[in-house]
């Protein structure tokens, strides 16, 4: 389960978690910048494991959580959050995302959000 697509409009963010990721042996099979684009590509790729941002342009996370639930209910999704937005990731653990890590992003928090869905599998 070392397959993950990062779905992000900050290409800064993107850069930093893939490089975090790989750090932590996950090879980063695609990346999106806002949630229509991260749906066609989910499609496409079949990751083991999405990150996905909430605040994005054409169609926020939570739309695109709902939308590849629908298409894959296995789907294991991380929401990508800034600080403050609490009551979007509740939104999106709802919709079915398996958990949260916050931006700024930190190793340990990432390793540790993997850790929870690989104990899921």
């Amino acid at each position: 389960m070392n397959r993950v697509m990062i779905v992000d409009d900050a290409a800064v963010a993107r850069l930093t978690l893939k490089a975090i990721l790989e750090k932590l042996e996950c090879t980063v099979v695609g990346e999106a910048d806002n949630g229509i684009s991260a749906i066609k590509k989910y499609r496409e790729l079949h990751p083991d494991i999405v990150t996905m941002d909430i605040t994005m342009p054409e169609l926020d996370g939570i739309g695109a959580v709902k939308e590849i639930m629908a298409f894959d209910p296995k789907a294991k999704i991380i929401m990508v959050s800034a600080m403050g937005q609490k009551l979007m990731v509740i939104d999106a653990i709802q919709a079915g995302a398996k958990g949260f890590i916050v931006k700024p992003f930190k190793e340990e928090a990432i390793a540790s959000a993997l850790k929870t869905l690989k104990s899921m599998s």
